[in-house]
């Protein structure tokens, strides 16, 4: 029996052969004719018990991106980070926090920022075009004003908190059920809670409780009330009040909101006519924390603050499900114009060429091939979604003209060299948008 080295080389030897017969389109039989003998050879060779075995693996809670994921993702940042920067954010990076004096200088209307965090939120969900959408509101002071008049002893109003905020996955009778089983509320507070939190609206609904008996009668909710009617008013200006509704149920977890609170979530049809639509998750939220900054600074000094998030990762996903249901093709790369040659020998020429355009800032490609035929150049092109083919012939090199070729619409026009940068441009400037 032949050594290890020379049955290793055997083995290279006749994988050399299956390739080649495979690149030379031979007959089926005899491919598999060979391709059994390699899997003798290897047999004989048997398992290398020498070499260390690798299995990649990602690490939990870390996910691969493939190339069509990673078009999809970026273009669902670029519309979040150019809806920020046109209402004047500005971007920082901060790796280390460092404590230093505030300076706030005169008054605002508080509701102002409130109302444009909203606005951004309104205008990144309609421009992402991943479905119909609403932004609940409510305020802390409303929900601490609510369980007070109810009632709930200031010991429970985080545990009841964590409740309500369930309302919009389970029932109102699961939710009293765990108020009152495992959270120890009287049944009859938890019923007047529920007369409360159920209720949802627009403006007129802010106004209704304002004049409620008890409500009207709590410092909190007064002001909290007030400020959301001054809210909605702005709402309102900015285009926007259809698409926020005020929604008591609304409580949201972390303790360091302090008014105004919001979420926005995807809706489905209603599954009959006459239903409400279903909310199917939150894909943003946000809110005002007050004392969240002033706990950082020594003098215990009140920093406004507002804020909101964007809940990329399910938007993303989103995204992803409707181009798939869809069958939409998504381009995984930004070229503009592939360079391209019409006959042999033409190499040098589209090197010049293709190296003008980067100089010039065109995204540009070529085939690696010394020689590639025209043919799997247009189709590399339609494959890829390359929009356009700057074509460099023997012909056109003499004119001191390109060839342009519309790869959509196969249509062919002769440009000059030195105008070439402008039409490309010209050609593939066009909004952003998801596919």
């Amino acid at each position: 029996m032949a050594d290890r080295a020379t049955l290793e080389e055997l083995v290279r030897l006749q994988g050399e052969r299956v390739r080649a017969l495979k690149q030379q389109k031979a007959g089926a039989e005899q491919i598999e004719e060979e391709v059994a003998k390699l899997l003798k050879l290897k047999a004989q060779l048997g398992p290398d018990e020498g070499k260390q075995k690798f299995v990649l693996k990602t690490p939990k809670g870390t996910r691969d991106y493939s190339p069509r994921q990673m078009a999809v993702r970026e273009k669902v940042f670029d519309v979040i980070i150019s809806c920020f920067k046109r209402h004047g954010a500005e971007v920082i990076d901060t790796p280390v926090f460092e404590l230093k004096d505030f300076d706030i200088a005169g008054q605002f209307d508080p509701m102002i920022p409130d109302a444009e965090c909203l606005k951004i939120m309104c205008e990144i969900l309609s421009s992402l075009q991943i479905g119909d959408f609403l932004v609940k509101v409510n305020d802390r002071r409303i929900l601490d004003g609510t369980f007070a008049v109810c009632g709930v002893p200031d010991s429970k109003f985080r545990t009841i908190c964590s409740s309500v905020d369930k309302l919009d996955k389970v029932s109102w009778e699961e939710v009293k059920s765990e108020m009152v089983g495992e959270k120890g509320l009287a049944p009859e507070v938890a019923d007047r809670v529920g007369d409360y939190v159920q209720q949802h609206g627009g403006v007129s609904l802010v106004e209704q409780l304002l004049q409620d008996p008890k409500l009207s009668q709590n410092k909190q909710a007064l002001e909290g009330l007030g400020d959301l009617k001054l809210l909605f008013e702005y709402l309102t200006l900015f285009g926007i009040a259809d698409k926020i509704s005020f929604d008591l149920s609304l409580a949201r977890g972390l303790d360091y909101y302090t008014g105004v609170i919001y979420e926005a979530v995807l809706l489905q049809p209603p599954a009959q006519a006459g239903e409400e639509p279903l909310g199917v998750g939150s894909v943003a939220a946000g809110g005002r924390y007050d004392g969240l900054v002033g706990m950082f600074d020594p003098k215990g000094r009140k920093v406004p603050c507002v804020g909101l998030s964007i809940g990329v990762e399910r938007i993303f996903s989103t995204v992803e499900q409707r181009l798939e249901a869809l069958e939409e093709k998504v381009r995984t790369t930004e070229t503009q114009v592939l360079v391209a040659s019409a006959q042999k020998k033409l190499l040098e020429e589209r090197l010049k060429l293709i190296s003008e355009l980067w100089d010039a800032g065109i995204k540009a490609e070529l085939l690696y091939k010394k020689n590639p035929k025209l043919l799997n150049q247009l189709q590399y092109c339609e494959e890829a979604g390359i929009p356009l083919v700057a074509i460099v012939g023997e012909q056109e090199l003499k004119d001191g003209v390109i060839k342009l070729r519309s790869v959509a619409s196969r249509e062919e026009v002769d440009v000059r060299r030195e105008d070439l940068v402008e039409e490309i441009k010209r050609r593939t400037s066009q909004p952003l948008c998801i596919c």
